[in-house]
């Protein structure tokens, strides 16, 4: 196991009712900025209930955020903000909005080119605090220190970490994704589930803890997100479900393991480009990511297809194709297409997402630094 450092400092609220007890985490004489995306939080009264739950509290809002948060958008929160003098956010919807509003937490303090904490990786020293109310489990954003926003105006969707924007407190009430569109169900299921794919796919590193944890999330998705798409109001499946995207980024299973992270890269691009929702890249890329780095991964992959899908007849290759068909097909059976041409996407496609790559300087990726252009291409044919 290698060496690391976890730290975690987001207090949860887990379970039906508990918007009610966001109150007391709001700091006494706060003004805060309620964020969400596009109305689906008004409908639901969801948003009423988060302004009940606030009393006297002042506070305004800025909705619109979009799924693949963008740069043009955020900034208008940022200058809202500035303007009203803010300093507390509340992010209310799934991992867009919640990301958004962590990089307008880092942007509203920052002195410079807000843009250049995704482009240039800029030093912050400072962020507005902020807490979330999840509604839709996909993203881990709610428990973790990370964001991902695209440039609309040049394409470019980049992502920044930095420990001042873990959320203070996040409210999972399992009820919340109860009336989720099953398109979005099913994009939390596999987002989730790639998620915690990136960390244990890598190479055996003797980290049983994680890789057990890993497993049984990872069993837990195969048995769940099924019965969330036919059981959209099972409480217990629902809470198995919110916990579980919770859990796949918050930190646990990746610390003191390699990581790898290439088919997320390779994803933002084709989002980037073609509009794709994040989940439905992943599908996409990580079948064909496994099969062409297969000898790499050869004894995770090997654990894999026994621990998690029960496959121990037949030569290695053999489990290991199988293991990379049973994942497609686990994508499929959500009715995510893995195939670029499920979205209309063709060859034609694939030079402009590389060379997308080489501006982004995506040139090394994965747990060895050895996904190359190259190998993207390779993996994106695959992809077709």
């Amino acid at each position: 196991m290698q060496n690391f450092v976890f730290h975690n400092p987001t207090r949860i609220l887990f379970g039906e009712g508990q918007i009610a007890a966001i109150g007391p985490e709001i700091p006494s004489g706060a003004r805060v900025l309620i964020t969400y995306g596009g109305g689906s939080v008004v409908k639901t009264g969801t948003l009423a209930e988060v302004k009940a739950a606030l009393g006297e509290t002042d506070s305004l809002e800025f909705g619109g955020i979009e799924p693949n948060p963008t740069y043009e958008t955020l900034m208008q929160a940022v200058e809202l903000a500035r303007r009203e003098k803010v300093d507390f956010l509340l992010a209310v919807g799934g991992g867009s909005v919640i990301d958004g509003t962590k990089f307008i937490a880092a942007a509203i303090p920052f002195e410079g080119e807000p843009w250049d904490i995704l482009a240039k990786q800029a030093p912050i020293t400072s962020a507005v605090p902020f807490g979330s109310v999840l509604t839709l489990p996909a993203t881990g954003s709610e428990m973790n220190a990370g964001s991902v926003v695209t440039r609309r105006a040049t394409h470019d969707k980049l992502a920044f970490i930095h420990p001042l924007v873990f959320p203070r407190f996040s409210v999972l009430d399992p009820t919340k994704t109860f009336t989720l569109p099953p398109r979005q169900v099913a994009n939390g299921v596999v987002d989730a589930f790639v998620h915690i794919a990136e960390q244990y796919l890598t190479y055996p590193a003797d980290a049983k803890v994680q890789d057990r944890f890993a497993e049984g999330l990872l069993l837990t998705l195969i048995e769940e997100g099924p019965k969330a798409l036919a059981e959209p109001e099972n409480y217990a499946v629902r809470s198995n479900l919110m916990w579980t995207a919770t859990l796949a980024l918050n930190g646990l299973i990746g610390a003191g393991v390699p990581q790898d992270w290439a088919t997320h890269m390779v994803g933002h691009e084709i989002t980037a480009l073609h509009g794709l929702d994040h989940a439905q890249t992943l599908a996409v890329v990580l079948p064909a990511m496994l099969q062409v780095r297969r000898f790499d991964k050869r004894g995770k992959l090997l654990q894999y297809a026994e621990r998690v899908w029960g496959l121990r007849d037949g030569d290695e290759d053999a489990r290991i194709d199988a293991a990379i068909e049973r994942t497609r097909d686990f994508f499929e059976s959500l009715q995510v297409p893995t195939r670029l041409s499920g979205y209309g996407i063709g060859a034609e496609a694939i030079a402009p997402l590389v060379d997308q790559l080489e501006r982004h300087g995506m040139t090394a990726l994965g747990e060895r630094q050895d996904v190359d252009l190259a190998r993207s291409r390779q993996v994106l044919e695959l992809a077709l």
